[in-house]
């Protein structure tokens, strides 16, 4: 009797989890089945929503690399890399930072050409005066007469060469497929050209700070340590952030 009064708590508690447990088991909640299968239709029009479901998914999937690869981001994510790399500091900024002040330049260069995308293609199909096609269409006009303002000629031709494209009468007959690879390359140079002269003040600090420590004796010494206060100070007096971030800006607004 001892026995059973100690352990009461323990045998209420495990004859309350069994009915409980019957009452769940008596009122079953549903759970719904998923099925996903390819079966046989009479009409096009399913098949045609169908791809058209896919081709979403994957511009949705895309959309992010292709936003890059069409706006100023590359000349100015490269530039700022080549300007961290120039200083000698390698992980300052860190590179959360870089892509957040390359996306914020890019918004302020971009804002043109999306205030027209905005006007002439999606306000309208919002309107539901525009279909699909033309809507798209029209969103693309902006964006390519900015990616023509920006690519050379000769990396143009060298792409509608590879592609075994007749030669465009005019901008029009240009693909976009071609035109995208061409502006990247043209975007990249531009920012090599613009990282060569961000290295030469940097260059020269490192050759003269160099130059002091080999006449003093001081081998066994980095010059890249020695000269990294001297890159920072000059680059602070100058004021380099509002420098680079101004030329950057006037590089696609003088074009």
């Amino acid at each position: 009797m001892n026995i059973i009064g100690k352990y009461r708590w323990l045998i209420i508690t495990i004859i309350c989890l069994c009915s409980l447990s019957n009452v769940y088991a008596a009122n079953t909640i549903p759970v719904p089945s998923i099925q996903i299968g390819i079966a046989q239709t009479d009409d096009p029009q399913q098949v045609s929503v169908l791809l058209q479901i896919i081709a979403l998914l994957t511009i949705i999937a895309l959309a992010p690399s292709l936003l890059i690869l069409v706006t100023s981001f590359v000349r100015v994510a490269a530039s700022l890399s080549f300007l961290r790399q120039a200083m000698g500091t390698h992980s300052m900024p860190p590179n959360q930072i870089i892509v957040g002040l390359a996306l914020f330049l890019t918004f302020y260069i971009m804002m043109p050409v999306w205030e027209k995308v905005n006007n002439n293609a999606l306000q309208p199909y919002l309107r539901e005066e525009l279909s699909t096609e033309v809507a798209i269409a029209k969103a693309m006009d902006p964006i390519r007469e900015f990616m023509f303002s920006q690519t050379r000629k000769k990396e143009l031709g060298l792409f509608l060469k590879m592609s075994n494209h007749n030669k465009p009468f005019n901008k029009a007959d240009v693909p976009t497929m071609v035109l995208i690879p061409a502006f990247v390359i043209s975007e990249l140079k531009t920012a090599f050209i613009i990282g060569f002269f961000i290295y030469v003040p940097f260059l020269v600090i490192d050759m003269v700070v160099a130059s002091v420590l080999l006449s003093m004796g001081m081998m066994m010494l980095p010059p890249v340590m020695v000269s990294l206060p001297f890159k920072l100070m000059l680059f602070v007096l100058v004021d380099g952030w509002s420098l680079i971030a101004q030329s950057l800006v006037d590089s696609f607004v003088t074009h």
